[in-house]
């Protein structure tokens, strides 16, 4: 199963690596991710897949929250077939 998370982030130096990084460190493959400028922020779709089934995307999505400069919008379920 995969999850598409939205975030918005501030256009700061280093943001996207941030939230990489962060997305990375606790157990998820990025599956897909596409981004738009809106002025002062990057508007960002990622695509995820946990490592394993111990991950949880709520508690992703609360670090994100708390991430300097980023913001979840919505978090999405999708059901796929290689799950």
């Amino acid at each position: 199963m995969t999850d598409t998370i939205h975030i918005q982030i501030d256009r700061a130096d280093g943001s996207l690596q941030r939230l990489i990084g962060l997305v990375e460190r606790r157990g998820f493959h990025i599956d897909g991710i596409s981004m738009a400028d809106e002025g002062a922020f990057r508007r960002i779709a990622l695509t995820l897949r946990g490592r394993d089934a111990a991950r949880c995307m709520d508690n992703l999505g609360r670090q994100i929250d708390r991430l300097f400069g980023a913001r979840r919008i919505s978090n999405d379920m999708i059901q796929s077939e290689a799950a």
